[in-house]
């Protein structure tokens, strides 16, 4: 069934499952599950871009993650760092605009820093806004919220839905249509739990590194034929 380019997804989230286990099964460290899954992030990242979906929220590291080991976590980290500087021509020329959520205080200076530039260097990009979750967790970021309406005087005699959404940090991110996680676990761990109330979910058997645009493209089609009621008949 080909995919209806009028019912595509705004908002997709993507939990990037199974690097370790990839390089484990091949007797290679999990550094190498990471690298060869960051190559598939950028081959679902560009057809998501071509179908028409306007939003992609990758969930990069969590809040969680600090407790792997730290050569991995350090890895990570150069990883991260290293791609957002290296891949800005892969930005202009496929029109995407980096955004990031999560707690950039709690990240290394120069690994922020990074961050940074490439929300600034892609801010006038018109195409697909990547949003990528680093040193993130979908309760810290509520906590994060309610505690800037805490300090406004004015709104928290009166706290609603859209004053807590207001106070998070990418305020006009849509929620979630479709989250799809890969390497077969059957949970949110902590991702976007506030964006992905009414998220159709999706759970893949698949690896992430194994992931590809074929399975991408019916992971749509499956959305596609769900009917969504938001709590109505």
């Amino acid at each position: 069934m080909p995919i209806d380019k009028l019912n595509v997804p705004i908002h997709i989230g993507i939990i990037m499952d199974g690097n370790g286990r990839w390089a484990k099964k091949r007797n290679l460290p999990r550094t190498n599950g990471h690298k060869e899954g960051l190559e598939v992030a950028k081959k679902i990242v560009k057809k998501a871009a071509s179908l028409g979906v306007k939003y992609v929220t990758l969930y990069t590291f969590s809040t969680e993650n600090w407790k792997r080991a730290q050569e991995e976590v350090g890895y990570l980290m150069t990883l991260i760092k290293s791609h957002l500087r290296a891949e800005f021509d892969f930005y202009k020329k496929n029109g995407i605009r980096i955004k990031h959520i999560g707690n950039l205080d709690g990240l290394p200076s120069d690994v922020r820093a990074e961050i940074l530039d490439a929300i600034e260097e892609t801010s006038s990009f018109t195409g697909l806004t990547v949003v990528l979750a680093i040193n993130y967790g979908g309760r810290d970021e509520i906590v994060r919220a309610v505690k800037s309406i805490i300090k406004n005087e004015d709104l928290k005699q009166d706290v609603s839905e859209d004053s807590i959404r207001d106070a998070f940090h990418i305020k006009e991110l849509p929620d979630v249509d479709l989250l799809i996680r890969t390497a077969g676990e059957l949970r949110l761990s902590n991702f976007l739990l506030w964006h992905a109330a009414y998220a159709e979910l999706l759970f893949s058997d698949t690896l992430w590194p194994d992931y590809n645009e074929d399975e991408f493209e019916k992971n749509i089609e499956e959305f596609q034929t769900r009917v969504r009621r938001f709590g109505g008949v």
